[in-house]
C-alpha cells in the first residue's frame, strides 16, 4: 500500500507474522545532517507489532506528520497502542512522538534510561515510561488470531550512533529492530535487500560516516547479538530491511569494525549529547580520524559512567574536547572534572567549539587544557555561525590530520617494510601528473577540494572511462562518492611546477585550496578547471573498489577539452614504491 504527497511517500507492508512496517520514503533528500551527501534519498522506518497488546517501534520525521498519521489510523486506532518503543531519540525517528502523545497520553514509552531523559528535555510534557537495558524484556502477550506470543528482548547499543540506542528482538518472529545500526540512506520501493550490488556502496558509505567512528561499540553490539536465537530479519531505521543477504551485512560490520580497532592507539573524541552542535561536529572529527585509518572512540560526556569515562580518557593517545556550558548542571560538572582528572601528560589534546549558545569561551577551555601540559593536536576549531558543509569539512580535515599523527610510527614502519629491490622496482612504474578538483553545494553550503594525482589510467572505451586511485585519508575522497562529479586537470610538461608546488603544500583544516590559483568556475560539471592545465576531463563516479589504503574510483568521462595539442602531459618518475 502506498500513499504519496509530492516526493514524500509511504509504504505499508507486512514483514512477519503480526508485524507491519510503515516506511516513510524521502525520495529527494540530498543531505543528511549536513555533513554528508545522499544520492538515493532515504527512508524512516517504523513498525507495528501486535500481540495481546500492541507496540509501535519508532515514529517518523516531522515532515511526514499528516500523511503518516493518516496511514497509521488505517492500520490501528492510535489511542489503542499500548507501548512506543523508542530505539533512540534522534528527530528523524522521534519527530512525531509529541503528536502521538496528544492523541494517546496513556501510551507507555519504552526506551533506555538516557533516551527517557532526552525525551523529557525535548517534549516538555509528562509521559509514562519504562526504562530498559540489556537483559530486560517486554511481553505483549498472545495475539488472539495468530496464537503467537510476542516477547521482546532488549539489547543496549550505546553510540550506534547516539548514546541512547537500544535494539529490540522479537522472539516470535526473529526480527531484530536496530534503528540506525545496519541501515543505509537508500530510497526505493524494494522492501528488502534484494539487490546487494545496488545498495552495497550506500551501505558502506553509511557505515563509514556513522558507525565506523564507533567501531568498538559496534563490536560490543555484535557480541550481544551473537547471544540471540536465530535472527531472521534486521529491521533497520533507514533503507530496505535486511533479510535476503543478512549474513553478508553482519559479516561486513564485523570485518570493518575489526580492522578499525586493531592496535592500541586511539583518539577519544568527546561530546555532550544534545548540546549545541556537539553530536554532529564530533562525528565529523571522528570520521576524519577514521579516514586516516586510525582508531577513534566517541565519548558522551553527559551519558558515560564515571568509571568508564575515566578509562576511555586515560587510555587514549589523543583527546578532543568540546566547549562546555558555562552554567553547567552538577552532572555535567562532574563529568568535566572526571575527564580533566583522567588526562595524562603525554596525550595529544584539542578543543572545538560546540556552539551551544552558552559555552565557556573556547580560548578559556584551550588555555585550561594547555596548563595541564598536553601537546596540542590542532588549533582550536572555532564555530561562529550554525555549522554548514564547509565547517563540517574543516572539522573532518582536522580529524584526518590527527589520525595521521596517531599513525605516524606505523606509517614509517610500513615504508621500511618492503623489500629494497621490490620497492625500487615498484617505483619504476611511472604515471602522468594531474590535479583532481571537486566542488559540491551552493553558496550557503559550498564544499570543494583538490589533490595531486598520478595513479590515473584510461579504463574503458565505450563509454569513455578512467580510474583514479584516491588515498583514504584524502579530504577530497568525501566528494568522490558514487554519483559525484569531479574534474581531472592534466598538467603540461613545459610548465607544471607552479601548480604542482601549490597543491603539494600541506593545507590547514578548512583552508581554500584554490587561493591564488587562476581557475575557471562553472565551465565543467564537478569542479574548477585550472587555467594553467593542458587539458581537462569532467567525470562522474560510477563505481568504487576498496583497496588496503586507497579507493580505486571508476568514472565515466562526460566532457573535456585540450588547450594545446603540441604539448605533452607531465610525467612523474618515482624512485620508491612504498610512499608518495
Amino acid at each position: 500500500m502506498n500513499s504519496t504527497d509530492s516526493r514524500l511517500s509511504l509504504q505499508c507492508e507486512d514483514i512477519a507474522i503480526d508485524t507491519t512496517t510503515i516506511r516513510s520514503l524521502d525520495w529527494d533528500r540530498s543531505r543528511f545532517d549536513i555533513e554528508f551527501g545522499l544520492h538515493n534519498g532515504t527512508t524512516y522506518n517504523s513498525f507495528l507489532v501486535r500481540g495481546a497488546k500492541t507496540a509501535l517501534i519508532d515514529t517518523s520525521h516531522k515532515k511526514f506528520q499528516n500523511i503518516w498519521f493518516s496511514l497509521l489510523q488505517e492500520q490501528i486506532d492510535p489511542s489503542s497502542i499500548d507501548y512506543l518503543i523508542v530505539s533512540h531519540t534522534e528527530p528523524d525517528h522521534s519527530g512525531l512522538i509529541g503528536d502521538l502523545l496528544r492523541v494517546n497520553p496513556q501510551i507507555e514509552i519504552v526506551a533506555s534510561k538516557v533516551a527517557i531523559q532526552f525525551l523529557k528535555d525535548q517534549l516538555n510534557q509528562p509521559f509514562r515510561s519504562i526504562s530498559v537495558k540489556s537483559g530486560d524484556t517486554l511481553d505483549l502477550g498472545i495475539n488472539s488470531i495468530s496464537g503467537i506470543a510476542h516477547i521482546f528482548d532488549f539489547l543496549s547499543a550505546p553510540n550506534l550512533h547516539w548514546p541512547d540506542t537500544i535494539f529490540s528482538f522479537d522472539r516470535a518472529t526473529g526480527v531484530l529492530y536496530t534503528c540506525d545500526a545496519f541501515g543505509l540512506h537508500y530510497c526505493s520501493d524494494d522492501l528488502f535487500d534484494t539487490n546487494p550490488e545496488a545498495i552495497g556502496p550506500d551501505f558502506r558509505f553509511y557505515y563509514d560516516c556513522l558507525m565506523g567512528p564507533n567501531a568498538r561499540s559496534v563490536l560490543q553490539a555484535l557480541k550481544r547479538m551473537d547471544q540471540l536465537p536465530e535472527i531472521t530479519t534486521i529491521a533497520v531505521g533507514h533503507g530496505p530491511l535486511l533479510k535476503e543477504h543478512l549474513t553478508l551485512w553482519v559479516n561486513n560490520y564485523r570485518k570493518w569494525s575489526g580492522i578499525r580497532t586493531q592496535g592500541e592507539n586511539y583518539a577519544a573524541v568527546c561530546y555532550f549529547s544534545q548540546y549545541g552542535f556537539c553530536d554532529r561536529l564530533s562525528q565529523s572529527i571522528a570520521h576524519g580520524i577514521s579516514k586516516a585509518n586510525a582508531q577513534v572512540q566517541l565519548v558522551d560526556l553527559r551519558g558515560s559512567d564515571a568509571q568508564e569515562l575515566s578509562v576511555l580518557i586515560g587510555e587514549a593517545t589523543a583527546v578532543v574536547v568540546p566547549t562546555w556550558p558555562s552554567d553547567r548542571e552538577a552532572e555535567v560538572q562532574s563529568s568535566i572534572g572526571t575527564m580533566l582528572a583522567a588526562l595524562k601528560p603525554k596525550q595529544w589534546i584539542a578543543v572545538y567549539d560546540a556552539y551551544g549558545g552558552n559555552d565557556e569561551p573556547i580560548d578559556s577551555v584551550a588555555n585550561q587544557l594547555r596548563s595541564l601540559g598536553q601537546k596540542e593536536a590542532f588549533a582550536p576549531l572555532r564555530v561562529r555561525m550554525p555549522p554548514d558543509g564547509k565547517i563540517y569539512q574543516e572539522f573532518e580535515e582536522a580529524g584526518t590530520d590527527l589520525g595521521q599523527i596517531l599513525n605516524r610510527k606505523k606509517t614509517i614502519a610500513m615504508m621500511k617494510s618492503l623489500d629494497g629491490e621490490v620497492d625500487k622496482a615498484l617505483g619504476r612504474i611511472s604515471g602522468g601528473l594531474y590535479i583532481v578538483t571537486a566542488s559540491q553545494g551552493d553558496q550557503s553550503n559550498h564544499r570543494r577540494g583538490a589533490m595531486v594525482a598520478s595513479w590515473v589510467t584510461q579504463a574503458s572505451f565505450n563509454p569513455p572511462g578512467i580510474t583514479v586511485a584516491v588515498a583514504k585519508d584524502r579530504a577530497i575522497e568525501a566528494l568522490m562518492q558514487v554519483g559525484d562529479r569531479f574534474v581531472l586537470n592534466v598538467l603540461r610538461e613545459d610548465n607544471f611546477q607552479p601548480l604542482l608546488r601549490h597543491f603539494l603544500k600541506r593545507f590547514p583544516p578548512g583552508a581554500d585550496r584554490f587561493e591564488g590559483v587562476n581557475i575557471l568556475e562553472n565551465v565543467a560539471k564537478g569542479g574548477p578547471i585550472l587555467a594553467g592545465a593542458l587539458a581537462y576531463l569532467s567525470c562522474c563516479v560510477e563505481k568504487r573498489l576498496e583497496g588496503p589504503d586507497h579507493w580505486i574510483v571508476y568514472a565515466v568521462v562526460e566532457q573535456g577539452n585540450i588547450s594545446d595539442t603540441d604539448v605533452r602531459t607531465a610525467v612523474h618518475h618515482r624512485k620508491v614504491g612504498n610512499h608518495y
